[in-house]
């Protein structure tokens, strides 16, 4: 019994890093914002994305893109378009979702 129970604490902690490692530090987060604003800029002037601003949609951190969404930035983006654009790209938008101060309808 006690051989299990310490497999049952070996396997926690092996999750508990596994998914502690894949959270990107503050360094990683700022370069991945980086990257995307480069690849997307066309975006910003209504332009479809391209494929390298797709690739990067589709790689990118969420909690590194979302943590930079503040009231006044939320005002200014269109959610269909948003929503249109990401989904566009291959990557699943959740009803609901909470990204920074924006909520996904």
């Amino acid at each position: 019994m006690k051989y299990c129970w310490r497999m049952v604490i070996v396997v926690t902690f092996m999750m508990f890093l596994a998914i502690a490692s894949s959270a990107p530090s503050a360094a990683q987060c700022k370069k991945e914002r980086r990257l995307a604003i480069n690849a997307c800029k066309s975006v910003l002037y209504g332009r479809l994305p391209s494929p390298s601003c797709c690739q990067r949609i589709r790689v990118s951190h969420i909690k590194c893109i979302c943590s930079v969404i503040t009231p006044k930035l939320a005002a200014l983006i269109d959610v269909n378009r948003f929503i249109k654009l990401i989904e566009g790209c291959g990557r699943r938008v959740p009803h609901h979702f909470k990204c920074g101060s924006l909520t996904i309808p």
